[in-house]
């Protein structure tokens, strides 16, 4: 409930206060007064949106505080949002919009915290509903009549559409995933037969050890010069151990220094050491002329595995220029096909399951989506009867309404379209809303729609209606005026009127006139560089109606096409008829 306003340099608001109250709440005035301008800054303190205009002439920021009374379940949320309430049941939101150099600055509060444009939303949509005559064309969208529909259809039909909307992206998301493999199937199979092919040719290579070309190439160089090897194996072995010429071999030098140091040796122990590795130096000699000599009568030549080795260098030569640039490139390569390869063909979803797949997700979301139609059709019905009922005592006794499903396509929010269909008058065909539907007739639609979703869970505790009685006037108005006295048993309601007989139904009656005061606007005339602006400014002021004589009054000046008296007579008749019937509805309830 909204308990008060605080309002500075808003338009043409220089200060104001305002409290409110429970049941129905009545801002009366001469057009043009500013009653609507009290809504502006209600729906300004809420995130609404701001411009230059805004700002009362002369001053550079304006600033509306709202202080809302809370329930426990808009306690919980504020506590969700580390947004404590103030006095432990209430709730302040605040606006200031400044005007620096012609840019234009806001910044919402609540409580004294800041707070970003969807806190804010949030919380507007659990303090207050506001409805004006200009919200039909907003009604007469099909996407906001189902919406209606399912705000009506309450919680378990939301969390139904919830359901539907999840399996809707689900359909999405695998619909993709299935475009996407068919699309580049093509491309995979073409890589697919690249990959097989090298695969194929590494295969054939028979790729093992790093160093194998290397290998082949010693072996190769080996083979190319066996008669060579064997002339100079030969020749080692004479030079080491036996020469068949003249000179003496490597051994034998050896062996006469061994004799030379024998005798040495004799004469001084110290040559022990030398002895020995002279010793030893004949033994290695000697092997080393036994092997070599092995070496080269070993050493035959093999045409054919020269053949051999020669053609697997060129294999492997080969290789390294396609996939090297060396062998332990190439085999690291061959490794790397094989593991892609086995993702294109093994590991990847096939365009069958990716089929079969959506087509679960789409028998799915039909379950779902039928499951939401039925509960809108059910709750289409009972909106249609409660609608008619709320209606019928605003003057269309014989009006006809249907809440109309139409299938679509699949959406995210259903396989319906809503439409409202409607005929106020007798013999008179149903059609859509939007095309049928008067002004007054829309007000009075819009008030029934309110009056429907008065019971609805998680509704706005405050409603706010702009001049929702334009188009209208006498009986119709009276059933106007009954109906929002029935709201404000259940909410606050806060109502722009220029009917009497609306504004005699107030609990609170607040009237709002224009006045003339003096002001110095040398300042501004400074800044502005105009220095033709008068002393005189215009500005807003609110008064609340107290007392019978001074609603009365009010009332009288509301009264058009009566002499004074008359309008004095016929303000008394409307203030007592609505106090007869307020208090025939209190012994009712």
């Amino acid at each position: 409930m909204l308990l008060g306003l605080r309002i500075s340099n808003f338009a043409l608001i220089d200060r104001l206060e305002l409290d409110f109250n429970r049941g129905l709440n009545v801002l009366t005035g001469e057009t043009g007064a500013g009653k609507s301008i009290i809504l502006d800054a209600i729906d300004v303190a809420l995130g609404g949106k701001v411009n230059h205009r805004m700002i009362r002439a002369g001053c550079q920021r304006a600033i509306i505080e709202a202080t809302f009374q809370v329930d426990s379940h808009l306690i919980e949320w504020l506590q969700l949002k580390e947004l404590e309430p103030l006095d432990e049941d209430s709730v302040v939101c605040s606006r200031e919009i400044s005007n620096n150099n012609g840019n234009l600055r806001s910044r919402c509060r609540v409580n004294g915290v800041v707070a970003n444009r969807q806190v804010i939303s949030e919380l507007r949509d659990r303090l207050v509903e506001i409805t004006a005559q200009g919200q039909t064309v907003n009604l007469l969208i099909p996407e906001m009549q189902r919406e209606l529909l399912d705000l009506y259809g309450g919680k378990s039909l939301l969390q139904q559409r919830e359901q539907v909307t999840a399996s809707y992206a689900i359909c999405l998301q695998t619909k993709q995933a299935l475009e996407k493999r068919r699309q580049s199937e093509q491309e995979r199979l073409q890589r697919q037969d690249i990959l097989s092919y090298q695969i194929k040719e590494l295969q054939e290579a028979q790729l093992s050890e790093e160093d194998e070309l290397e290998q082949l190439e010693q072996e190769r160089d080996r083979l190319s010069h066996v008669v060579d090897l064997q002339q100079l194996s030969y020749r080692t072995y004479q030079i080491l151990y036996q020469n068949d010429t003249e000179e003496p071999a490597a051994a034998d030098l050896l062996a006469q220094a061994e004799s030379t140091l024998l005798e040495m040796v004799d004469y001084d122990r110290d040559l022990d050491a030398i002895l020995e590795m002279v010793r030893s130096g004949i033994n290695q000699i000697v092997e080393a002329g036994q092997q070599i000599n092995s070496y080269g009568e070993g050493l035959e030549a093999d045409p054919e595995r020269l053949t051999e080795v020669e053609e697997r260098i060129r294999v492997l030569k080969r290789i390294c220029r396609k996939y090297g640039p060396n062998l332990a490139d190439a085999i690291a390569y061959y490794q790397q096909l094989q593991q892609e390869l086995a993702e294109l063909t093994d590991s990847g979803q096939s365009i069958e399951v990716l089929e079969a797949e959506y087509q679960t997700a789409q028998a799915n979301y039909n379950q779902l989506a039928t499951q939401l139609t039925q509960l809108r059709k059910t709750a289409a019905k009972k909106l249609e009867k409660q609608l008619v009922k709320e209606l019928k005592p605003l003057a269309m006794a014989k009006v006809v309404f249907e809440c109309r499903l139409i299938p679509i396509p699949a959406t995210a929010k259903g396989i319906d379209k809503v439409v409202f269909y409607f005929s106020p008058n007798p013999g008179e065909e149903v059609q859509p809303l939007s095309i049928i539907a008067s002004g007054g007739e829309m007000s009075r639609f819009l008030l029934a729609l309110k009056a429907c979703f008065s019971d609805a869970e998680n509704h706005s505790s405050t409603l706010i209606f702009d001049e929702i009685d334009a188009g209208v006037s006498g009986k119709v108005a009276q059933a106007i005026a009954e109906k929002l006295h029935q709201l404000s048993q259940q909410h606050q309601v806060l109502c722009v009127t220029h009917q009497p007989l609306i504004a005699a139904m107030a609990d609170v009656h607040f009237k709002v006139e224009k006045q003339i005061i003096e002001e110095s606007l040398a300042s501004y005339s400074l800044q502005n560089g105009d220095s033709s602006l008068p002393d005189l400014r215009t500005v807003i002021r609110i008064q609340t109606l107290e007392n019978h004589l001074m609603r009365r009054e009010e009332l009288a000046q509301l009264t058009g096409g009566h002499s004074a008296d008359e309008a004095v007579s016929f303000a008394d008749s409307l203030l007592n008829k609505a106090a007869n019937y307020r208090q025939q509805q209190t012994q009712t309830s």
